[in-house]
């Protein structure tokens, strides 16, 4: 009784958890690699399968090829030396693992690339082989009649490599340089937005004062200023069919204003955030808004109802583009990623990620079916429908707000440092660089190009900026291809990927 009690109170060896752990260790070792360092033992049974599956795989159609016959017999007995009398056997070789011909040796380089004759094949060209034994000479080698053979296997539907073209890179197209030509000035604060008259006639900008303002294109006069929003205007578009301008900001906004009266008739709500940016869909009466509550929302125009909430980027979307053609509706965000959108559906499309920081700006082409987006990594240019991505425009180190492309194949791209850089579209050459200058009364650090983009007629560029301006530029008339020369070198990474 005492005993067991006495070792009912024995104390417990406790052990630290790293011994515990080496001691399971041990035992996984000694349980598992027992066998560790030596060789694996051979499976007899498990080979000869594999083998057998390999022959049956790649050389089924020619394993049971039929024996020569005594036609080829006496033609190899007189074209071979004397002492070497013995009928070669019957194969066919070439680039592929497949046999192409019979008779001729192995070749590992030659550079045809054939599928694996039938047996019918096969027969059909040893039979070619004995009717055209009867016209050949004595001294036929039986090289000439197997080359014959083999040129007639190689003609039956199979295919020759076709040898890869050299790339050429292509030079780029002249442009000439582009000159400021006026400086617009009146509102009271940075001018975030951008939008054209289609008549080509006027041009309406939105500020960071509240304000929207419309100018005379031509003079670059003060026509009008509308009032309304109570934080900064980030978006404007100009309807083509109706004489609405729609207007979005940092206050949540959707507004359309009637410019026959001047005033707001209708108020698209549902943001949950400052709205960034807005477009109008070409050929139907839809508008789709775009902000920091990371959604894409798609307004009936008339009704003011939200058909759809296009939701799926993480972060804010910071630009948006539409078109007849599909994809609709394309977005950029600060996620880093472009998405393509079926509008009638309301989902993605397509998520375009070969960007690595925030896209800001996103273009059209005027004539083909591919687009352009700008973000302080690279400006990208990408193809429709899938968006498959071409090439890279890679040189401007800032971070790009904005880019703007018109019908003369000239892209520029507008920085937050008030860089500008103007890009030939087909090749990706950078022609020209200019530095936006703060005005008086500005800092030198207000220098940055929030929006940029070309008349009707491609002739003019027009940038909002933070300096409080707005400024005009055009291309030197006076420039030729002598005074102006193209400096141009060759690069190997340049290439366009289609």
């Amino acid at each position: 009784m005492m005993s067991r009690e006495a070792h009912h109170h024995d104390p417990v060896m406790k052990h630290s958890v790293h011994t515990l752990v080496f001691r399971s260790l041990k035992r996984s070792h000694d349980m598992f690699l027992s066998q560790e360092g030596q060789p694996i033992p051979q499976n007899d049974q498990a080979l000869k399968r594999k083998i057998a599956c390999k022959i049956s795989d790649e050389h089924a159609a020619v394993k049971d090829l039929p024996p020569p016959n005594d036609t080829v017999a006496k033609i190899s007995a007189k074209s071979l030396p004397p002492g070497k009398q013995e009928a070669p056997p019957l194969m066919v070789t070439g680039g592929h693992h497949y046999p192409s011909g019979p008779g001729v040796a192995l070749s590992a380089g030659t550079a045809a690339k054939q599928r694996p004759p039938s047996e019918q094949g096969v027969q059909k060209v040893i039979d070619e082989v004995t009717a055209r034994e009867q016209s050949a000479t004595t001294g036929a080698g039986l090289k000439d009649i197997y080359q014959q053979s083999k040129d007639l296997v190689l003609s039956k539907g199979t295919q020759q490599l076709v040898p890869r073209k050299a790339q050429q890179l292509i030079k780029p197209q002249w442009h000439p340089p582009w000159k400021l030509m006026r400086v617009i000035s009146g509102h009271l604060g940075w001018v975030r937005s951008i939008a054209l008259d289609p008549s080509n006639e006027w041009f309406a900008t939105g500020s960071g004062d509240r304000t929207i303002k419309l100018w005379d294109l031509a003079s670059g006069r003060l026509k009008l200023t509308l009032t309304g929003h109570i934080s900064a205007v980030r978006g404007l578009v100009v309807s083509p069919r109706q004489p609405y301008l729609f207007s979005c900001g940092e206050d949540k906004q959707v507004k359309c204003w009637d410019l026959e009266v001047n005033k707001v008739i209708r108020h698209y709500h549902g943001h949950l955030s400052a709205v960034y940016c807005i477009s109008l869909h070409p050929t139907i009466d839809v508008l789709i808004t775009g902000g920091r509550d990371a959604t894409a929302r798609v307004w009936d125009m008339r009704t003011k109802a939200c058909v759809h909430t296009l939701s799926g980027h993480t972060n804010t979307v910071a630009d948006i583009i539409t078109q007849a053609a599909n994809p609709q509706v394309l977005t950029g965000s600060h996620d880093s990623t472009i998405r393509l959108w079926d509008l009638a559906a309301g989902k993605t499309k397509a998520v375009l990620t070969n960007h690595k920081k925030s896209v800001r700006s996103l273009a059209l082409h005027p004539t083909e079916f591919c687009f352009a987006s700008g973000a302080p990594d690279n400006v990208k240019v990408w193809k429709f429908p899938d968006g498959n991505f071409m090439q890279n425009f890679s040189g401007h180190q800032a971070i790009v707000n904005t880019v703007a492309i018109n019908s003369d194949n000239v892209l520029v791209s507008g920085g937050d440092n008030g860089s500008m850089h103007f890009w030939d579209w087909k090749t990706g050459h950078c022609f020209q660089q200019l530095q936006a200058l703060s005005q008086p009364g500005s800092l030198d650090s207000e220098a940055g190009v929030f929006k940029a983009c070309f008349d009707m007629s491609g002739c003019r560029l027009l940038t909002a900026e933070a300096d409080k301006t707005i400024k005009m530029y055009r291309e030197d008339e006076t420039a030729t291809e002598e005074s102006h020369p193209l400096i141009w070198k060759p690069e190997i990474s340049k290439r366009k990927r289609y």
